[in-house]
């Protein structure tokens, strides 16, 4: 019998977080060592944020509820339910929960989301 040509994820990978954060990876590098793209449920809570970084990866971000901040390149710009952005692998982006909800969302990243390509800045940066 010829291999499977699809995949179901029934046990997504919880990445262990410090931050109230939840992240759960469908498909990616730490879930199914996909290193082509990943897919994460995220869950922030309200007031959360993350250090800038410089990703070498474009990340889709798609807005389920709730509002998300983002700060590309010195810019300002906020997400909301049933919206989406892209921001492009080399850009300095900083995400945000500022609100007093919190905000559900899917990530999409091109190549997959890795520790060593995510490039973070210490929070003294």
């Amino acid at each position: 019998m010829s291999e499977k040509r699809y995949f179901r994820q029934q046990n997504p990978f919880r990445v262990p977080t410090t931050d109230g954060k939840l992240i759960e990876e469908h498909i990616g590098w730490a879930s199914t060592q996909t290193d082509q793209y990943s897919v994460a449920h995220m869950v922030a809570p309200p007031h959360w944020s993350e250090p800038h970084q410089n990703p070498e990866f474009d990340e889709i971000t798609i807005v389920v509820r709730g509002r998300k901040r983002f700060e590309v390149d010195g810019e300002i710009v906020e997400a909301g339910a049933g919206e989406s952005l892209l921001i492009k692998a080399g850009a300095r982006v900083r995400y945000s929960n500022p609100f007093d909800e919190a905000v559900e969302y899917w990530s999409i990243c091109v190549p997959a989301f890795t520790m060593d390509s995510v490039n973070r800045e210490d929070d003294a940066a």
